[in-house]
């Protein structure tokens, strides 16, 4: 099992602690490919998403001291046929505990000492947290506006914490300038492939406790932490004839900051560079999104579906979702908002899943 460039195809092992293709500087693939998924190879003794280590590029057993429970959220129908996947049912209350248990797995089974980390907030948080688990040393960049709970249960982890003056890229150009420096493992969720091998249980998952795959299915997109991830088991499941064709998928951005909506709206083949403006949804608030080229192709291949929501639909959205129980952070009110735009661009779909990536308890205002 080896990285490959997407750009030059030059290979590396993965026990490799560069970032990037040595060659070219492009960004990394797992050359892996999962057996036939088949739900009589998961292990129903073990109750987290390594329940699914047969489908995913498990090297060791490093991942048995590492888990902390990820995964087995549960599904409700919360009205009219949208299904909503609890994701912040999580060990850090994030769907990012899907990527970052699979990759500080790997970090460990590769005798990774020290990491850094560049984040909005939730796979910083997540990082920390695994990496406080393995004993792995962590510092994490952050923008300025990152949800103050997030910086403390980044630090509450044991983890240095770095809040850098100006966006979310601004954030990211710090912390690979020191990646490039110092030559520290760079655990980040948008570079290292083996992230999408946890996010893609999401869909394993759903898969399990549906007995199908819905035929909508709605997914926040800044960097393609959990699109990539989605796309991939999905992909698998193609190509195991468990599904016939791939579900209608729809993409969420915010108004304030959407180089994807912007893209297909000019047919571009990659994202359009735009104005980063303020906005709640923090966690997709990615002005230049690293593998945008990649996920440009699955949007036009798989004929996604793309959604811009305007910032005053968030705090309105999320008070009505807490008004019925769902206590979530502004991303993912962003995504039931896009849901809501959706219906009424397009006409009420029958049944839609929608992820619920982050908690209440993780951002403000109300």
């Amino acid at each position: 099992m080896d990285f490959v460039c997407s750009e030059c195809g030059h290979r590396e092992s993965t026990n490799t602690y560069r970032a990037k293709c040595s060659k070219c500087g492009g960004l990394w693939k797992l050359d892996y490919t999962a057996p036939k998924f088949d739900l009589a190879k998961v292990d129903k003794n073990t109750w987290s998403m390594f329940r699914y280590r047969e489908f995913m590029p498990i090297e060791n057993d490093a991942w048995q001291n590492i888990s902390l429970g990820e995964g087995m959220t549960p599904i409700i129908n919360f009205a009219d046929g949208v299904l909503f996947k609890m994701d912040y049912c999580m060990p850090t209350l994030s769907f990012k505990d899907r990527g970052a248990a699979m990759l500080i797995a790997h970090c460990s089974s590769i005798g990774v000492k020290s990491v850094v980390q560049d984040s909005s907030g939730n796979a910083g948080d997540s990082v920390a947290a695994y990496c406080g688990r393995a004993g792995i040393k962590c510092e994490v960049f952050v923008p300025e506006a990152t949800s103050p709970k997030k910086i403390g249960m980044i630090r509450a982890h044991g983890a240095m914490c770095n809040v850098v003056s100006g966006t979310r890229d601004d954030c990211a150009e710090v912390c690979r300038a020191k990646v490039a420096k110092d030559g520290d493992y760079y655990a980040n969720h948008v570079y290292n492939p083996f992230f999408y091998e946890g996010t893609k249980t999401y869909i394993y998952e759903v898969y399990e406790q549906l007995g199908r795959i819905p035929d909508n299915i709605i997914i926040p997109l800044g960097n393609g932490t959990l699109f990539l991830g989605v796309i991939k088991a999905l992909e698998e499941f193609l190509t195991a004839g468990i599904i016939e064709k791939m579900p209608q998928l729809i993409a969420v951005q915010s108004e304030h900051c959407a180089p994807f909506v912007q893209a297909v709206e000019q047919k571009s083949d990659v994202p359009v560079e735009v104005e980063v403006k303020p906005t709640l949804a923090e966690g997709i608030a990615i002005g230049v999104p690293m593998r945008g080229k990649e996920i440009l192709q699955y949007i036009y291949k798989y004929d996604i579906k793309m959604i811009a929501v305007p910032e005053e639909k968030i705090l309105p959205t999320r008070g009505q979702l807490a008004a019925q129980g769902i206590s979530c952070e502004h991303t993912t009110a962003a995504s039931y908002a896009a849901y809501q735009i959706y219906c009424e661009k397009y006409g009420k779909i029958a049944e839609c899943l929608i992820p619920m990536c982050g908690a209440g308890l993780k951002s403000e205002p109300w």
